[in-house]
């Protein structure tokens, strides 16, 4: 080196330092891709902490992490050295999204190796901010505020008390924003308990309610047309300004079912010819883009079509330039949890419409579903071949489905399904004091080692469950329902400031009948089927449907006896009495009113 020039000299330092910054900057993560005992083993092996990234295919600040954050070399360096990288998926992975879901996506959790956590973040963390997390861990392991432990729950009650009721009411309406609709202080969406708990008040006969509460459900479905996608149909996912109008254009199917189940109601609420369109074209945009050619849903698309041509850019686009420049990554995977979340909001938009395109996409949906994730001894998987499991969502979401699809129509296949997807609920993941759980657990290592349970999962299986036994009569799923309150009263004791609309509906229906219409008339006599059509458009979701069509035998639940008539006919029924039958369509909503209000 001496006998160089020294100008040759520091060339040849400058390219030595350039070649040794590239082979370091080129080092990637050894990302696993599984969750399982063995990470852990591995961790404490080699004293090394587990580092989960839970992100979403869909999710833009999810990609804007892998291209920057974990593509740094300060951090991928501090990774290498001293952590076990898993990076999941988290919609593949119901059980980590139940345990995890409330601080992604993406979340970023690392734990101990025996399974302890130490630190849960939320979303998008850049370079310099995450090495320093990671630096921070390993000199000194102790886990920080996010770590808090679960309060300890007093189960006693199958029910809220007044206080607790009241309580809980007076912080759904303080979450509420009544200058531009919506509850939620971050994001602007429909909440699908929420307006749904709207809509159940707006049916108050106290004129207060009544009034208020309509105003709240329109403004809110109003505002949220500005998250409708003009040109393809479906809705962006949420606007993270508090006037609507800064959509996240990611498309996930549970907003799609979500807002295309309850524009429906409010169609057949309000004949507003907007909620109309909004739902079609939701209906329009999943039929085209979200249904595999074998009668499967798909999960999600992409807001960007690549880093050049972000979301904001491309659904500025009209259809033809869409086309042209390409299309945003669609999620392929066939998920039972999905699929179910689908089918249920199909049949509600067929119920509201008569759209039978829409009934039967969800009754071959429901069909691939029993054929193609149905498990052996009962239930269903969550996809081809899950982590664990069985999952509590997607035996609950396709629970929902089957008893709307036997609403909808009337056929007794679907009735079947949902008692034996119950029973299988309750055979395997109910909890000995309380409450179902999301997932069994598969570890025995630190908070890994305790099944979840999450207050909205149990208030949605009181309510199939409650739904299940006025169909059936059978008192067992009167059971499991008080099983599921029991869980979701507790947690609602324990946390009075959380936004719960999701444990009063299941609370309100508990103690309460669903409004009731019989139809009896054969089910290929057009005359029926006019009335169950009008029955099916009555406006309210906790609404039971019974069909009897005497050439298939009783109905399941024989507490009421219908006479024998010459002509089909529909009966309105309240406490155990049913109106005089009604012949006429257009008869079937004021005999349902009468029935509501004797007086």
């Amino acid at each position: 080196m001496g006998l160089l020039k020294p100008r040759m000299r520091i060339c040849i330092v400058l390219l030595a330092n350039i070649i040794a910054a590239a082979a370091h900057a080129a080092t990637p993560i050894a990302w696993h891709d599984t969750w399982n005992d063995a990470l852990f083993s591995q961790a404490a092996k080699e004293h090394r902490f587990v580092l989960l990234d839970l992100h979403a295919v869909w999710c833009h600040w999810c990609h804007v992490m892998d291209e920057t954050t974990y593509s740094n070399p300060h951090v991928s360096e501090l990774i290498g050295a001293h952590y076990i990288a898993v990076s999941i998926d988290a919609d593949s992975d119901p059980d980590l999204t139940s345990r995890y879901g409330n601080w992604g996506w993406p979340a970023t959790i690392v734990l101990a190796a025996d399974g302890t956590e130490i630190v849960k973040r939320r979303g998008y963390l850049p370079p310099q901010q995450m090495a320093a997390l990671l630096q921070a861990i390993i000199d000194d392991p102790s886990p920080g505020p996010s770590v808090q432990s679960a309060p300890l729950l007093e189960v006693s009650s199958t029910a809220l008390n007044g206080a607790q009721r009241s309580v809980l009411l007076r912080s759904y309406d303080g979450w509420y924003d009544n200058r531009y609709g919506g509850w939620g202080r971050e994001h602007k969406l429909i909440d699908a308990d929420s307006l749904e708990l709207a809509y159940a008040q707006a049916d108050s006969n106290l004129a207060s309610i009544n009034v208020a509460a309509t105003r709240r459900a329109r403004l809110t479905l109003n505002k949220n047309l500005l998250l409708i996608d003009p040109v393809w149909g479906g809705v962006y996912q949420y606007s993270d300004s508090r006037d609507w109008r800064s959509p996240h254009f990611e498309k996930l199917l549970s907003y799609q079912a979500d807002d295309l189940r309850l524009y429906a109601e409010g169609y057949a609420r309000w004949q507003d010819p907007r909620y109309l369109k909004a739902a079609s074209a939701i209906f329009h945009y999943i039929d085209e883009f979200l249904t595999a050619p074998q009668g499967c849903f798909y999960v999600s698309q992409d807001a960007d079509l690549s880093r050049k041509i972000p979301g904001h850019t491309f659904y500025a686009y009209d259809d033809a330039a869409r086309r042209k420049a390409g299309m945003p990554k669609v999620d392929m995977h066939c998920y039972a949890r999905e699929a179910g979340w689908a089918i249920r909001a199909l049949a509600k938009f067929y119920d509201a419409t008569g759209n039978l395109e829409a009934l039967q996409s969800a009754q071959t949906g429901a069909r691939w579903v029993l054929a193609n994730r149905a498990l052996p001894h009962g239930g269903f998987r969550h996809d081809i071949k899950d982590r664990g499991g069985p999952f509590l969502d997607d035996n609950l979401a396709m629970t929902q489905a089957f008893l709307a699809l036997y609403r909808s129509t009337g056929e007794r296949e679907w009735l079947k399904a949902a008692v034996e997807t119950l029973h299988f609920i309750d055979s395997t993941l109910r909890r000995a004091d309380a409450g179902y759980i999301a997932a069994p657990a598969l570890s025995s290592r630190g908070v890994l080692s305790e099944p979840v349970r999450l207050p909205d999962q149990n208030a949605a299986l009181v309510r199939v469950a409650n739904m299940t036994h006025r169909y059936t009569g059978d008192m067992q799923y009167r059971e499991m329902a008080l099983h599921g309150m029991k869980f979701a009263a507790a947690f609602a004791a324990a946390n009075p400031e959380q936004l719960l609309p999701e444990v009063l509906l299941a609370d309100r229906e508990l103690s309460t009948a669903p409004i009731h219409i019989a139809i009896v008339g054969g089910k290929h006599d057009p005359a029926a089927q006019v009335l169950h059509a009008a029955a099916l458009r009555y406006p309210a979701d906790y609404l039971q449907i019974d069909w009897l069509d005497r050439s298939e035998g009783d109905l399941p639940n024989q507490e009421i006896q219908y006479p024998d008539l010459k002509r089909a006919a529909a009966f309105a029924c309240a406490d155990g009495a049913c109106s005089y039958p009604v012949y006429a369509a257009d008869e079937v909503a004021l005999a349902v009113r009468k029935a509501l209000n004797p007086t």
